[in-house]
């Protein structure tokens, strides 16, 4: 649990700092303004165990940011920061192989902390990139649309972290718990019954060549609605760039999960939807099927 005031410095650095946000009289000089995010804080308590040794930590906490002087310009947010070896696979170094943090750590425990908060996971979009102090690469945006950013993931950019008199790299994250959109349906303790089906999935691959500005949600996304009900997984196995690959383009290879319900698919349905696949990609992202 960190303080709810930071530098001026760092406030500005994480797009604070307005005069209506500092606090009139502060405890001390260091905490001279109110908070627009928690990873100032999560920061300096990873530098702090690295000053001491305990480099490979993994830090969160929940806890309100502020946007501006008013009620509404205050949310509850959540925010975490790996450093070092604390990685999704483990913590620290092992004989049987080691994991320093990177950019998908910090995209997956965003996404365990909003699928944690009731968020509508099959609606939720991930951008590249979105904010100065995080490495423009290796970064996220997520969001509902472009007008409800629920937060962002990534790599603290080399900067930032001098700014702040931090070593790297450093991996971190932040969603706005305010900004889930409340479920539909009240929640109940029953779980919903498991639909388990006695038939045989099929898994289909596909490699796209697209314009290097493709994303592969975008194939993934026109994938998926070929039909929500037959298809249950898509999944990004492959991106190549370079030899055989035309300049300015890319080729991403998805695996394509079908369930039957009622019946075994014959080798003709499977290659419908196959087909059906091939022409929605096509349609949303230009994409030609590669040979």
């Amino acid at each position: 649990m960190t303080w709810s005031f930071i530098t001026k410095s760092a406030a500005k650095l994480f797009g604070g700092g307005q005069r209506e946000l500092e606090v009139a009289n502060p405890i001390a000089a260091d905490l001279s303004d109110m908070r627009p995010t928690l990873l100032a804080g999560l920061i300096a308590a990873a530098q702090a165990n690295a000053d001491r040794g305990f480099g490979d930590v993994a830090l969160f906490e929940v806890g309100q940011v502020f946007k501006g002087d008013r009620p509404e310009d205050q949310f509850l947010a959540a925010g975490g920061v790996r450093r070092g070896f604390a990685s999704s696979e483990g913590l620290g170094r092992h004989w049987t192989g080691s994991a320093q943090a990177d950019v998908f750590d910090a995209k997956a425990d965003a996404l365990a902390v909003l699928a944690a908060a009731g968020a509508p996971m099959q609606a939720l979009q991930i951008v590249a990139g979105g904010l100065s102090w995080l490495h423009p690469g290796r970064s996220g945006t997520i969001q509902i649309g472009p007008q409800n950013v629920l937060g962002h993931f990534g790599e603290m950019h080399p900067r930032a972290l001098e700014a702040l008199g931090a070593d790297g790299p450093l991996m971190v994250f932040e969603v706005i718990l305010d900004r889930v959109p409340e479920a539909k349906k009240k929640p109940t303790r029953a779980k919903p019954v498991i639909e388990l089906s006695a038939f045989q999935p099929v898994t289909r691959d596909f490699a796209f060549i697209v314009d290097r500005t493709v994303k592969a949600g975008d194939i993934v996304r026109a994938a998926q609605g070929v039909d929500r009900k037959l298809i249950t997984a898509v999944n990004v196995f492959d991106v190549y760039e370079g030899k055989g690959i035309d300049d300015g383009k890319k080729s991403i290879g998805i695996a394509v999960t079908i369930q039957p319900r009622e019946k075994t698919l014959t080798d003709q349905e499977i290659e419908a939807v196959a087909a059906k696949i091939v022409a929605e990609v096509t349609k949303k992202t230009g994409g030609t099927l590669r040979g």
